[in-house]
Order: structure tokens, then C-alpha cells, then sequence
């Protein structure tokens, strides 16, 4: 499956937040922000087989702060597009699975700080 999401365009989607994660760290302040695109590239690369969970450390003021400036600086926009193509996706049997993922990407892309990559 993971294969086939590369072909359909989990590529391009994980070149996409890879160029973004590259000029966020252009600066410092944007840094941890490119951290966080570089594990939805990771996630976006190869989806099948991963979970995503919150860890120990969630729930902490300043994973809460970066995940509201992160929302409003365009976090909502990127999950808005992951579920549109989830929703896109489910409309057919085959497309079930990478709906799924797309569903799986939008959580992530919602609230990435404090979030762990898990491997099943």
C-alpha cells in the first residue's frame, strides 16, 4: 500500500513539506515549526504502518501555545486539505485506504506539537 501511495501522490505531498520544513529554518524562529513539517514529511512518505499518538509531554504550555500559533499561521489550511481529500477518497472503495491516511495526515496537521510517529 505504501508503494501505491507514493505513485498516487504521497511523493509529492512529502517533497511539498519537506521545501516547506527547509524554508521555515531559514530562521530561528521558525525552526521548530520546520521540525514539525519534517515529521509530517516522514509520516506523508510512508503512512501505512504508522500511528500517530500524543506523547507524555502534550500537554505542556508551551507544546499548547505552538500548537495554537501553529494553527493560526496555517495549520488549519493544511488539515482543511488533508481531510478534503480524505472525504475525495472515500467516495470509492479502492480510495478507502488513502482516505484514511489523509485522515490520519489531518490530525497530525491540526496539532503536530507533542504529537509521536509510532511504528505499528
Amino acid at each position: 500500500m505504501n508503494l501505491l501511495w507514493l505513485v498516487f501522490g504521497g511523493i509529492f505531498t512529502a517533497i511539498e513539506y519537506l521545501v516547506a520544513s527547509l524554508l521555515m529554518m531559514i530562521t530561528i524562529i521558525g525552526i521548530p515549526f520546520g521540525m514539525q513539517t519534517l515529521k509530517m514529511a516522514s509520516l506523508a512518505l510512508w503512512p501505512f504502518g504508522k500511528t500517530v499518538r500524543s506523547g507524555e509531554r502534550s500537554g505542556g504550555c508551551l507544546y499548547i501555545l505552538m500548537n495554537v500559533l501553529w494553527i493560526l499561521l496555517g495549520g488549519i489550511w493544511i488539515c482543511l486539505s488533508h481531510l478534503a481529500f480524505g472525504v475525495v477518497l472515500c467516495i470509492t472503495i479502492i480510495g478507502i485506504p488513502f482516505g484514511l491516511q489523509h485522515f490520519k495526515l489531518a490530525g497530525l496537521a491540526l496539532t503536530p506539537f507533542g504529537k509521536d510517529i509510532i511504528s505499528d
